[in-house]
């Protein structure tokens, strides 16, 4: 029997470079509530491999889209204070960069719940948003005022938003190209809403600090891809847009935003740009041998976690967990970690307490807990919001409690 091989969602080649192989996973933001907790999960494929020809790393298996991001999904941007600091100061350099005033048109695709376009409105500026989450969108809608279209964000949608909007000065996409399984179609979306002169940023986990600092529990089933310049630079030419600067960013453990524009604007790339591409080349980001062999970097993140977590166990230490994260349900799931190392998982989030995590099934609570039970060690599983958290949780150290980072490198706090 002959199996097909899985192909690039750009180029259309076949993948052939192994990358990280984490086994079979439960869907990471599919928190379990306390009625189906005797039901049954279903586990996916969780491999990414890298195209030989664009060098795009990405999932060899894609879930449908339009069940995870579903009415009932649980992120909500505006409960972390730093990336609501982050939004502001977004919006505040990107306002004066670029001129935008009352008379401009800011368009945010996959807007969450307003968390950055309400700092436009705040200066007046034309804002939509588009969001496929209906619950997200309604929170958006409800408490900040933000008029958002409930939708998956494609071509035909950006026809229709140009008919009824005009067109955009300005359009933002953070942290989610890489949540889209149709690349292509998604870009050419910002190619008919963007103005002939208005530009398009996007951030996203970059691949390097991924493969730099092993940061392997970012691999979930809502990733569809893994980026890099190296790795997008054909599907924007396939699309008309070209991108004419980058930086890096420090948000999610070592972020890149890029800005581009239509293919044939007045911007020119910027040496910033070359400067990363050229860092990427150099690491090997074109080469095979740079992804293979990364699954031995995995596995020892695993084993070191489950060892330590062990030792303290029969030590007789209580170990609970903070943030019902995705990258958290990754993590767990692929080192095997169930309640029997981890109590309990606290989330400031009031739509993820009392519920329980996919796959490990441990318990969702509210960080109230923590004072009622004092733990031994806290692991702290959205490590890139670590240093949020420890200040919001110092009571700790009133009884000797300690914190545990998973990575970049196993610490203690």
């Amino acid at each position: 029997m002959k199996f097909k091989k899985p192909q690039c969602k750009v180029c259309k080649a076949n993948l052939i470079i192994p990358f990280a192989d984490l086994g079979i996973a439960p869907i990471a933001n599919e928190l379990i509530v306390p009625e189906k907790f005797n039901d049954g999960e279903t586990y996916y494929p969780l491999n990414v491999m890298v195209c030989g020809e664009c060098f795009l790393a990405q999932l060899t298996y894609s879930h449908p889209s339009d069940s995870i991001f579903t009415n009932l999904y649980p992120y909500f941007s505006s409960y972390s204070q730093s990336w609501l600091a982050h939004a502001k100061e977004y919006a505040e350099m990107v306002i004066e960069k670029y001129g935008l005033d009352e008379g401009s048109l800011v368009v945010e695709i996959a807007s969450n719940d307003g968390y950055l376009l309400k700092n436009f409105k705040k200066k007046n500026i034309n804002v939509l948003g588009v969001e496929p989450c209906k619950n997200v969108a309604d929170n958006a809608i409800k408490n900040h005022k933000i008029p958002t279209v409930v939708s998956f964000f494609n071509e035909n949608i950006a026809d229709g938003l140009t008919k009824k909007y005009g067109k955009a000065n300005l359009m933002i996409a953070n942290n989610v190209l890489a949540h889209v399984p149709d690349m292509l179609g998604f870009l050419k979306g910002f190619t008919k809403l963007l103005k002939s002169d208005g530009i398009i940023t996007f951030e996203f986990p970059h691949l390097l600090s991924l493969i730099k600092k092993n940061q392997f529990d970012t691999i979930y089933h809502e990733h569809y891809s893994y980026l890099s310049l190296v790795g997008i630079e054909t599907a924007f030419k396939k699309s008309n847009l070209k991108i004419f600067d980058a930086q890096k960013i420090l948000t999610h453990g070592g972020s890149l935003r890029i800005y581009a524009c239509h293919r044939n604007s007045r911007f020119f790339k910027t040496n910033r740009l070359v400067k990363i591409f050229q860092e990427e080349i150099s690491y090997g980001l074109k080469e095979a041998d740079t992804y293979i062999g990364y699954q031995n970097k995995i596995i020892g993140v695993k084993l070191k976690l489950l060892i330590f977590l062990i030792d303290l166990k029969l030590k007789k230490k209580k170990i609970v967990a903070y943030g019902a994260a995705a990258k958290g349900a990754t993590l767990l799931n692929y080192c095997g970690i169930d309640s029997d190392l981890i109590e309990y998982i606290v989330d400031i989030s009031p739509h993820k307490q009392n519920k329980y995590m996919p796959g490990s099934r441990i318990p969702i609570k509210d960080p109230k807990e923590i004072l009622i039970t004092k733990p031994d060690y806290v692991l702290i599983l959205p490590w890139n919001i670590s240093e949020e958290i420890i200040a919001q949780n110092l009571a700790i150290r009133k009884w000797g409690g300690k914190f545990i980072v998973p990575n970049p490198g196993l610490k203690v706090i």
